[in-house]
C-alpha cells in the first residue's frame, strides 16, 4: 500500500536523514521540500504542499538559540505560527502530523527524567517559540498529532557538537568544555528510524496521539560527550577539560538539565531509542565521522599548543 509522506525542512540535519530513512520503504512515496520550496510561515504555500499528503513530517525550524532570544518574534513565526500553519492544513485534510519539538520546553530544574506529561516552563525565547507550535499541534490535532521532542541532535548533516569537537580535536592541544549541563546526545539517523516507526504505527492505528520523547537512553553532559567523542575516536581523552558554564556565557539561557524520560513509545508498541553512548559509537563508524577522527588523529603532535 502506498502512504504519501511530506518532510519539511527535508535540506536540514535531520530532514535529511528523514528522507533518507523513508526512501528505503518501497511504500513511501516521499516529497521533501527545503526551505527554498517551502516557507511554513506563508499558510497557503503550506495547506498546498500538505494537500495529497497521508503524513507530514515537520523538521522545519528555527534553531538559532541566541538569534532567537535577539529576535523572538521571528523565531516564534518559524516554531508556532508556523506549525500552526502546518497543523491547520492536516487539521482540513486529514492527514498527521509528526512535529518535532525540544527539550528546551522545560525548565531544566528537575532532578529526574521528565516525563511526557510533565508542565512546560521555557527560560528562553527559543523554548517559548518551541512551546508555542507544540499548543498548536495538541489544539488542532488532538487525535492525530504527534509532538517527538529531541534534544543534543548530532549527525552528518550540518553544523553539531560532535562534529565541532572532532574539528576542533585537528586544531586544539586541549578542549576546555562544559560539564554542568546534563543531556541526551541523539544521533540524527536513530532519530529519523523511530520517527518513520512511529509514522508506521500511527497509521496502523496502533499509536495514540500526544507527546513522545525522542532522546537517546541515558544521561551525561557535554563534556562526557567530548571526551567519548574523543576515546572513540582513537584520541586522548584527557585532552578534554571539565569548566563550568560561567566560562561560556551566551544571549540565551540553558537548561542544566534536559534528561527527557520515554514512557510513551510503549503506548505504540516501540522500544525507546538507544542508549546515547551506543548511538555515538555506531555514529563514529560511518565515513563521514571516521574520516572526521582520521583527520584529528593525522594533526596530533602537528598543532601549536593553545
Amino acid at each position: 500500500m502506498t502512504t504519501h509522506w511530506l518532510v519539511t525542512g527535508a535540506h536540514g540535519l535531520l530532514g535529511r536523514e528523514v528522507r533518507a530513512e523513508l526512501a528505503a520503504d518501497p511504500g513511501a512515496v516521499v516529497t521533501a521540500p527545503g526551505r527554498d520550496r517551502l516557507d511554513i510561515t506563508d499558510p497557503a504555500a503550506v495547506r498546498a504542499a500538505v494537500d495529497g499528503h497521508r503524513v507530514v513530517v515537520n523538521c522545519a525550524a528555527w534553531t538559532d538559540v541566541d538569534g532567537a532570544e535577539r529576535d523572538e518574534a521571528a523565531a516564534t513565526a518559524v516554531n508556532g505560527t508556523g506549525v500552526r500553519h502546518l497543523a491547520r492544513a492536516c487539521a482540513d485534510t486529514g492527514a498527521l502530523l509528526l512535529h518535532i519539538s525540544t527539550d528546551y520546553v522545560f525548565p531544566g530544574d528537575a532532578r529526574g527524567p521528565y516525563p511526557e506529561d510533565a508542565p512546560t516552563e521555557p527560560v528562553n525565547a527559543y523554548g517559548r517559540s518551541k512551546q508555542a507550535g507544540e499548543r498548536a499541534v495538541a489544539e488542532l490535532l488532538p487525535e492525530t498529532g504527534y509532538i517527538v521532542r529531541t534534544a543534543w541532535l548530532y549527525g552528518e548533516h550540518g553544523r553539531n557538537f560532535v562534529a565541532t569537537v572532532l574539528g576542533l580535536a585537528a586544531r586544539r592541544t586541549t578542549l576546555d568544555v562544559v560539564a554542568d549541563q546534563h543531556g541526551q546526545p541523539t544521533w540524527s539517523r536513530a532519530l529519523a528510524r523511530h520517527l518513520a516507526a512511529l509514522g508506521r504505527a500511527a497509521l496502523a492505528g496502533r499509536a495514540p496521539a500526544g507527546v513522545y520523547h525522542g532522546t537517546a537512553a541515558g544521561q551525561t553532559t557535554w563534556h562526557g560527550l567530548a571526551r567519548e567523542t574523543f576515546r572513540l575516536g582513537g584520541l586522548d581523552p584527557a585532552r578534554v577539560r571539565p569548566v563550568g558554564s560561567d566560562k561560556f556565557p551566551r544571549p540565551a539561557a540553558r537548561p542544566a538539565f534536559g534528561v527527557l524520560g520515554h514512557g510513551n513509545w510503549a503506548r505504540a508498541g516501540l522500544a525507546p531509542l538507544p542508549r546515547w553512548d551506543d548511538q555515538l559509537t555506531a555514529a563514529l563508524a560511518t565515513p563521514h565521522f571516521a574520516a572526521l577522527a582520521l583527520a584529528a588523529r593525522s594533526a596530533v603532535g602537528g598543532h601549536p599548543p593553545d
